[in-house]
């Protein structure tokens, strides 16, 4: 609940009011009580006065002062009451109106409580669910990364690999925020990459693998993943930035499995091709953006992620790209 305003009208609907509805409880100025108790805004301020001078009630917890903009378009400090003081005053006052409202408060107060508590359980149950899995594919990189880095026998390149690593990790906490890039920073002109091209690619590969099926096509879905990329709705792309394209071909290649074999390895061969080809797979400097080792553990990351999180996997995956943490 924050800020909410509601009306409130009487019974007999003789006065309206505008109740604002913030920090658990609802809040009126000493006109709104005023009128809403059918008293003077004199007789109303002394009975407020009387409810903190006998101790009923401690002004710190139960005042605020906001900013109101008056007719005359200046901003003056208005003091704002809530509502114990304003059932108190209705005791006081011996009005009517006074049990009315607090009916109607309360009411409200726990329509609020209950579907805010609803809306943010199902949103922290959708979140939490969506981190353990993020937290269990990092677990399974984590240690897919130690197994490999067993056969390394420089020290030092198992220093790198796990300081590659452990920069994607902060990645995670962005997430937990809410901070991850969910668009690329690079708008330029893409060149399209055909399917031919990305064929041309495997064939280059296979003399590298023994498997004799390795590239070779199960179905028609890799024509789909190199050109999903590229579509537009309503006149503007799906993914507007070479690191959207990019993220998007890494995980849709990995995801359709369209090949018997090397699905994995052919994804991150074609994700290198589509960055180098666009200007984006080396900085300024020259160095890669990306890393072999991390962008293996970024290809199985991808395999182990559930279809669900594709949206949150993309993020990771552009958020990565944006700020070159494992290069």
């Amino acid at each position: 609940m924050d800020n909410q305003i509601e009306i409130y009208k009487t019974p007999d609907n003789s006065v309206t009011v505008e109740v604002q509805f913030t920090q658990d409880t609802v809040w009126l100025t000493q006109l709104q009580m005023a009128s809403l108790f059918e008293q003077t805004k004199q007789n109303i301020s002394l009975h407020i006065a009387n409810c903190f001078k006998e101790g009923e009630l401690e002004s710190e917890s139960v005042v605020k002062e906001s900013l109101t903009t008056a007719s005359d378009g200046k901003k003056y400090r208005t003091k704002y009451y809530n509502l114990d003081v304003i059932i108190s005053v209705g005791y006081r006052v011996k009005s009517k109106r006074g049990t009315q409202f607090r009916q109607w408060a309360s009411q409200r107060l726990k329509d609020y409580l209950v579907d805010g508590y609803a809306i943010n359980q199902r949103r922290l149950a959708e979140r939490n669910m969506e981190l353990q899995y993020l937290k269990a594919g990092i677990s399974i990189l984590h240690r897919a990364i130690e197994q490999q880095a067993k056969s390394l026998e420089d020290a030092k390149s198992l220093a790198q690999l796990l300081e590659r690593f452990s920069g994607g990790l902060l990645l995670l906490d962005d997430y937990d925020h809410e901070t991850l890039d969910s668009t690329g920073k690079t708008a330029r002109a893409t060149i399209r990459i055909g399917k031919e091209s990305y064929q041309t690619l495997i064939e280059a590969m296979r003399p590298e693998f023994s498997s004799d099926v390795f590239g070779q096509p199960k179905d028609d879905s890799f024509d789909s993943s190199v050109n999903q990329i590229y579509q537009a709705f309503g006149g503007k792309e799906l993914y507007p930035s070479l690191e959207e394209k990019a993220a998007m071909l890494l995980y849709l290649i990995v995801k359709n499995h369209s090949f018997i074999d090397g699905n994995k390895r052919i994804a991150a061969a074609c994700f290198l091709y589509f960055l180098e080809q666009n200007g984006l797979l080396f900085d300024a400097t020259g160095k890669a953006i990306i890393s072999n080792d991390a962008l293996a553990s970024i290809t199985l990351f991808i395999a182990v992620s559930q279809p669900a999180e594709m949206e949150t996997v993309k993020k990771v995956l552009v958020s990565i790209l944006n700020r070159r943490v494992l290069s």
